[in-house]
């Protein structure tokens, strides 16, 4: 990230509007040996943004995440004074530090508007979810990605999402795959992510409507 361009939070804050980041920066570099004295000066605070909770690099463990940062300092689940749960799962993090956000802005800055980046690092890998939820898929793909493709495709024509006479794409050859159960437990693992992040999106849109801000908010979904 460039100075010559701008953030959005560096459009919107001189406009009147509070700004917050919850989630992964990833557009400057993360240099594990200089964590001691890192150099902040193109960070989110650094950019536009009030208030910040996320990681600087990209990808990580969802259980420990390499380069996690609140404001202008790196910390850890454990040393982060201000998110104790029970259990850290760094999907959730982004979620619950974003629903604090709305709490505290309406109580703060009651009609103010804002802007939130809200930038999950699911689902990517590594593949990492809590047991329980990856149990919930055992079996869903047991049958492979010929069977789960067609499936998809009957579906997407049914919802008027795909033209019927736009025939489906050729696959993966899934008889001759030698990693079946290791691409199986995969899958199963990353739709344990998505539910997760799907979940943590709804908490984020109930604190919207417990604020009475739903109505006039925008929400701009994007996956890359």
């Amino acid at each position: 990230l460039n100075r010559n361009c701008v953030t959005i939070a560096e459009v919107l804050k001189p406009a009147g509007y509070r700004t917050y980041m919850s989630g992964k920066w990833h557009v400057t570099p993360y240099k594990a040996n200089e964590v001691a004295n890192p150099d902040i000066s193109n960070w989110p605070l650094q950019r536009g943004f009030d208030r910040f909770y996320g990681t600087i690099h990209g990808a990580g463990s969802f259980f420990d995440p390499n380069s996690l940062t609140r404001g202008n300092r790196y910390i850890t689940p454990d040393n982060d004074p201000d998110y104790q749960p029970d259990t850290f799962y760094y999907t959730d993090a982004i979620s619950d530090n974003a629903v604090r956000y709305i709490k505290d802005h309406k109580r703060e800055a009651d009609g103010q508007p804002f802007f939130m980046y809200v930038s999950y690092t699911a689902a990517h890998w590594p593949m990492h979810a809590p047991e329980a939820d990856i149990t919930k898929y055992k079996g869903v793909y047991d049958k492979g990605y010929p069977a789960i493709r067609e499936a998809r495709y009957k579906k997407a024509i049914e919802m008027g999402v795909v033209d019927k006479k736009w025939a489906m794409s050729k696959g993966l050859d899934w008889e001759g795959f030698k990693h079946k159960d290791w691409d199986i437990r995969c899958m199963e693992v990353y739709a344990a992510m998505s539910e997760i992040m799907d979940r943590g999106f709804g908490r984020i849109v109930y604190e919207l409507k417990t604020q009475k801000l739903f109505d006039k908010t925008l929400i701009i979904y994007l996956q890359d």
